[in-house]
């Protein structure tokens, strides 16, 4: 398939070629963008977008917190930055600084709406019914992109990961499933000549997670033949709402566990022995891996 040819219709009539399906997250788990996307992308246009460079120590700490290194790892863009400002108003140095954060009402009644959290979709709330705080979040995301583009070129998969998607990509339906727009993990993947190994490329546009693996793989495989790889809760919350098997890239250790699961795991999946114990070790470990509670709060 071509770039233009994904949408949710494909999605939701995927045929099965094999008895089983992998999903796999792209961010922080096939290519090691996370960390540039958020630190050099992200996080200083939120501090120019809402004015907020006297408080630049902090706005980095929650959102690197949110995005990076907490349960809250790899959450939908819009999501994340209306949880990074709520951490801000909570910490009292911010409170004492003066300094007003955007109000986010607006924000938050998109972010539960329940539906995608896409660009596309907030472009409709905006022209249906024009917010200023909404067409400033708007922009912002517009701007993220434009800059992650020219920033984040030619960042290769991490080591092992060629290898493991050979691995079943002839013994399994494979697609991506993401929060990054659809475009950028189009981009990314037809870069380091990865496409071929994957059937669709689902993004932001096209809902959660959750959504995705629903729409692509439920009632066309046993529950023990869909297994979603990912390096965030959001990754094993969509296997587990699906009743599909996980399998945890852990962040800070992506080349062991890539090798891991070449080794193994993909041979325990195929063979019918991953699920039980040998799943939920590698979850505990993954799990130790990222916190509820952020470091200022904690002390």
């Amino acid at each position: 398939m071509t770039q233009h040819d994904y949408s949710t219709e494909q999605l939701a009539q995927l045929q099965p070629e094999h008895r089983f399906f992998v999903g796999v997250d792209s961010d922080g788990c096939v290519f090691d963008t996370m960390e540039i996307k958020q630190k050099q992308c992200f996080h200083p246009l939120i501090i120019s977008t809402w004015h907020l460079e006297s408080i630049e120590r902090y706005l980095r700490e929650s959102a690197e917190f949110v995005n990076l290194y907490s349960q809250t790892r790899g959450s939908n863009r819009f999501a994340a930055l209306l949880k990074s400002i709520e951490l801000l108003r909570e910490r009292p140095e911010v409170r004492e600084s003066g300094v007003a954060l955007p109000d986010f009402t607006s924000l938050r009644n998109f972010v539960e709406s329940g539906g995608p959290l896409g660009n596309p979709q907030l472009e409709d709330l905006v022209a249906r019914s024009p917010d200023p705080e909404l067409a400033r979040v708007l922009a912002w995301s517009h701007t993220v992109n434009k800059v992650v583009a020219a920033t984040v070129t030619n960042v290769p998969p991490f080591k092992w990961v060629r290898e493991s998607l050979e691995s079943f990509h002839n013994r399994a339906d494979a697609i991506v499933v993401s929060q990054t727009p659809t475009s950028a993990l189009v981009r990314e993947w037809k870069q380091h000549s990865l496409l071929h190994l994957v059937r669709i490329i689902a993004g932001q546009e096209y809902g959660t997670k959750t959504e995705h693996v629903a729409a692509a793989a439920a009632g066309r495989y046993e529950p023990t033949r869909i297994l979603i790889i990912g390096d965030a809760p959001g990754d094993l919350k969509a296997a587990r709402q699906n009743g599909a098997l996980f399998y945890p890239i852990r962040p800070g250790e992506e080349t062991a566990s890539w090798k891991q699961f070449l080794d193994e795991s993909v041979d325990r999946f195929f063979a019918g022995t991953y699920a039980g114990a040998y799943e939920r070790s590698l979850i505990d470990r993954f799990e130790q891996s990222l916190p509820q509670v952020p470091p200022w709060k904690a002390t």
